[in-house]
């Protein structure tokens, strides 16, 4: 009789994968009936630094594993995903390892390994590991105890396709069993319908029996290839419903809810009666109730964190007691072969799932939902990147989502700035001080400066981490640039400003502050600066609020991709806007992205900054004046000798 694996006798494992065998390591180093051996894999950087970190070896082959190993974590994709995870479980196994493979395996596979590991007298089980995450095991208990009281009348379930295994083996959970099961083929996608999505149907919908209950089932049909975790549109749901109920499983990681069922009866008079009492209290039943804890709902991190590690830790434990039982690997799979032969029926149904490549989605709080959206109703079947919501009134709002399209638009209008902006610098000294570029964007104007002005100083500053990585990356790119600029991450109103300046530049920066904050600041400006010396300032044509429609304000290619840069703007008070900027990128014709931002900005003119700061408005000559109409000089008195 074998001994039961334990604290006094851990099974002595190895982990094959460092991928999502992460997870694996983790929960084999936590549990008290296994020990960390060794590491297998192909020998790639990430698994040699696990290994490493761990202190275990890191083995290349089968082969090279010492007889003292007892387990294996198989977390290498099967052969019916195209891997060699089966292929190296059955190696393991023949020389003598128990052996724990992650899911799936095509039923045929699996009845091979399982006979194997009868002939060898080792165990062989698969970890589909989602039944297993907490929320699961409290919608199945619930399920049990729903099941004891009344028929299942239908079930209700969605997945994505690439983890449509574990949802059949929360159905055959739930349901006390699989068969009989029977499947439908998918529902045809009506060719008008799929053509008002740009041809893309996410979802398949088909009809079917599970365990002789009717079942509808919904699949996410599609795949990035290179990243199929990431973007699926949802995970696991399912709802089972009898007469006095539904029970729902909202999400793999929860909530558990119930419903019970609306039923009001009625009085002599035949209507409906709407006070619980005498043969009307389930009247007096909540709408809802959940089945978690008071705890707030996890995070996702705190899926990473703790749930999924408990799900394994369980998978290790009913591992270590088959182990121990020494119960016939064969015999014990039967759930098992159940599960995978519905599921190998299921994918012949769906056919290969759609190859995407989607942008990079973008989670949103329930609280998003209530604000006024960043993002708002787009084409069927485009990709949006939305940012979330922030205060229109922070540094660098606006400018972070946009930032990688900022210079198409921006590189047309800055090579007329640019040279006007040289031109009202004319002048100054640079041996008084650095000069300050305020709000330098991606630095399409402060290269220019500093190409003109070679003995100059410069010191850009830029709030928007995404405008910044940019002017950081042009500015580091010339050695000459790089020696003599520096950049700041503060907005305009959070500045430390030198002693003494040379020069100021201000375009396009003035309208995010209020009229108090904006004042104040050009006066500073112009205590650190020579007498007379420049503060070049931008503002829009904006002098008070308007209504603004959607106006196209650019459009550039770039490769086989058109982009076009939207603005529209509203009145959000007496002298301030807000203005949203939205970008489009086209493939051909068809919209393939859409990024939006927005922020608030304060109506101004030229005329009322000079008002504003006591300075004197001076304006640019012919052609610079005609070409940039918005850009002027503001300066202070000039200082004179008083003669005796």
């Amino acid at each position: 009789m074998t001994t039961v694996p334990g604290p006094d006798r851990p099974l002595r494992t190895v982990v094959a994968g460092t991928n999502f065998g992460r997870f694996y390591l983790d929960a084999v180093l936590a549990h008290p009936a296994f020990a960390l051996v060794g590491i297998l894999s192909q020998g790639g950087p990430q698994s040699r630094e696990a290994a490493d970190r761990l202190g275990v070896p890191c083995h290349s082959a089968v082969d090279e594993l010492p007889d003292t190993v007892d387990a294996a974590c198989v977390v290498v994709p099967s052969a019916v995903m195209g891997g060699s995870g089966t292929e190296l479980g059955q190696a393991l196994l023949k020389r003598g390892v128990h052996v724990l493979q992650e899911h799936p395996l095509h039923p045929d596979e699996l009845a091979d390994s399982l006979r194997l590991a009868r002939t060898v007298g080792r165990q062989f089980r698969v970890n589909t590991h989602y039944p297993h995450v907490p929320s699961s095991r409290r919608f199945l208990r619930a399920a049990t105890g729903l099941r004891a009281r009344q028929r299942v009348l239908f079930v209700d379930a969605a997945s994505p396709v690439h983890v449509l295994a574990p949802l059949v083996d929360i159905l055959g959970r739930a349901l006390g069993g699989l068969r009989p099961w029977r499947l439908g083929d998918p529902a045809p996608v009506p060719d008008d319908v799929r053509a008002a999505a740009d041809g893309r149907a996410p979802l398949r919908l088909l009809h079917g029996a599970v365990a002789g209950v009717p079942l509808t089932l919904r699949v996410h049909n599609q795949l990035h290839p290179g990243d199929r975790d990431n973007h699926a549109l949802f995970w696991h749901r399912v709802s089972i419903g009898t007469e006095g109920g539904v029970l729902t499983l909202a999400d793999t990681h929860g909530p558990v809810l119930w419903h019970p069922r609306l039923h009001s009866p009625r009085d002599e008079g035949h209507r409906l009666v709407f006070r619980a009492g005498p043969g009307a209290e389930g009247l007096a039943l909540p709408v809802s109730q959940t089945f978690d804890d008071d705890s707030p709902p996890p995070r996702f991190e705190d899926v990473f964190s703790a749930w999924w590690p408990e799900a394994f830790g369980i998978a290790l434990t009913e591992f270590a007691d088959a182990i121990g039982a020494e119960t016939d690997p064969l015999r014990a799979a039967g759930p098992d072969l159940a599960v995978f032969g519905m599921w190998r029926d299921l994918m012949a149904r769906l056919g290969p799932p759609e190859l995407i490549r989607p942008a990079t989605p973008t989670p949103l709080a329930a609280r998003d939902l209530l604000e006024r959206p960043a993002v708002s109703a787009r084409r069927p079947g485009s990709s949006a990147d939305a940012p979330p919501p922030v205060n229109e009134d922070t540094p660098g709002a606006g400018y972070d989502q946009p930032a990688e399209f900022f210079d198409l638009g921006a590189r047309e209008h800055t090579a007329r700035t640019g040279p006007a902006v040289v031109a009202a610098l004319d002048g100054i000294d640079p041996s008084v001080g650095p000069l300050l570029d305020i709000g330098a964007g991606t630095g399409l104007v402060t290269r220019q400066i500093a190409d003109a002005y070679p003995a100059c100083e410069i010191m850009a500053t830029e709030p928007a981490a995404g405008m910044r990585a940019v002017l950081t990356a042009r500015l580091a790119e010339r050695t000459d640039l790089a020696r003599r600029t520096t950049v700041l991450p503060e907005a305009a109103h959070e500045l430390v400003l030198p002693e003494r300046l040379c020069g100021v530049v201000l375009c396009g920066v003035l309208g995010h502050l209020p009229q108090d904050a904006r004042g104040a600041l050009l006066r500073e400006l112009a205590e650190r600066l020579p007498p007379g010396a420049p503060i070049v300032v931008e503002v829009m044509g904006l002098t008070s609020p308007v209504s603004m429609p959607p106006t196209r304000l650019r459009s550039a290619t770039l490769g086989r991709l058109r982009y076009e840069w939207w603005m529209a703007g509203e009145p959000s008070g007496e002298e301030r806007m807000r203005l949203d900027t939205t970008w489009r990128v086209f493939d051909d014709e068809r919209l393939v992205r859409e990024v939006r931002d927005h922020y608030h900005w304060h109506t101004v003119s030229l005329q009322r900054l000079a008002d504003e700061s006591g300075l004197t408005l001076h304006r640019l000559p012919a052609p610079h004046s005609t070409l940039v109409p918005h850009l002027g000089v503001l300066r202070g008195a000039e200082r004179t000798e008083v003669t005796r």
